[in-house]
């Protein structure tokens, strides 16, 4: 059995990725490290206490000594880092929370794996000569875009706010140990993630939220920003095949080939609760425009073509029929 680590698994990706995971790689236990922050909730994993093939520890990455113990418990072979501040008005209130994790933290991990999994700079040990470090990044490390072009992996970072600059140092530290110490890591960095198990401060949570309770519907600006919307179990996927099969040292881009703008977002939300939850006005009534966030970026939009070429990944769901899904699992939710 090859233990791996997975960091902020309890958040909502990670705990998206770990059954999933684990479903389709039975030669793996996962150790799943959470700080349990706000955005991290172990009643998503629920279904996984009782396996032999999981194991939850409570703690957060910028403690190395609990990573030194842990490696040494468990002997990794091999890391995926979700483990991130991740919301970007939060970064505008209180950026040192995201310098803090997102950096030193990503620091501390690789630094602790380097040590166990390395006897010196391009000198593996041979228990480890297979470890790999997978770095979960995002695309507003590379900026924002105007109305044509995609990102792709060799996109200059330009990031805009606390929270992509953070990534940004992460993505550079992680790229650093593999040229400088020739350490085996695999970088990916996705467009805006939607599904099950979201926190409720996010767009699309926050749109069936407010909908279903009869409260006005917040959209920034005009409603014309632009996200490349990616359903999360594809985004899962594409992590795991990237984890087994991608090319030490190299980045791949995850994106949906969902462009949409926010207004359209809601409204298709606010169609689709019409339809399944009727009432007697539209819910697109409820939709009101707020005052824009600061350094708000245009549009994001993701060439996924190496990952696809590559490694021969695709994406299952397209935006119309996964916010169906999102939708019906957030009114389960919200009935409860």
């Amino acid at each position: 059995m090859n233990n791996i680590l997975v960091t902020g698994g309890a958040g909502f990706i990670g705990s998206n990725f770990i059954p999933n995971f684990l479903e389709q790689n039975k030669q793996y236990h996962i150790i799943n490290l959470d700080k349990l922050t706000y955005a991290g909730e172990l009643s998503n994993l629920k279904k996984l206490e009782s396996s032999n093939r999981y194991t939850f520890v409570k703690g957060d990455i910028c403690n190395r000594t609990l990573l030194e113990n842990l490696f040494k418990e468990f002997q990794f072979t091999g890391v995926i880092h979700f483990a991130a501040e991740s919301h970007v008005d939060n970064s505008i209130s209180n950026p040192g929370a995201f310098i803090d994790t997102n950096i030193t933290g990503t620091f501390n991990l690789l630094d602790v794996a380097k040590s166990n999994w390395m006897d010196a700079p391009n000198k593996v040990k041979e228990l480890f000569k297979n470890s790999r470090f997978h770095h979960i990044s995002t695309d507003e490390v590379y900026g924002t875009l105007g109305e044509t072009g995609l990102f792709t992996e060799n996109t200059p970072y330009a990031p805009n706010s606390p929270y992509s600059a953070s990534k940004a140092s992460s993505d550079f530290i992680v790229r650093s140990y593999f040229h400088t110490y020739g350490m085996n890591v695999v970088t990916t960095n996705c467009s805006n993630n939607y599904g099950p198990k979201q926190h409720d401060e996010k767009l699309i949570p926050t749109i069936i939220r407010k909908a279903i309770f009869g409260e006005e519907i917040p959209i920034y600006g005009d409603g014309k920003n632009i996200r490349d919307w990616l359903y999360v179990l594809d985004h899962c996927k594409g992590i795991g095949n990237v984890f087994l099969n991608g090319i030490s040292g190299e980045t791949y881009n995850i994106g949906g080939k969902n462009e949409r703008n926010n207004l359209y977002i809601a409204n298709t939300i606010c169609a689709i609760l019409d339809d399944v939850l009727p009432k007697k006005t539209s819910y697109k009534n409820q939709i009101s425009f707020v005052k824009d966030r600061p350094g708000h970026d245009f549009r994001y939009a993701i060439d996924a073509s190496k990952i696809e070429n590559k490694l021969g990944w695709q994406a299952d769901e397209n935006f119309e029929s996964g916010i169906k899904k999102t939708v019906n699992w957030y009114l389960d939710k919200y009935s409860k």
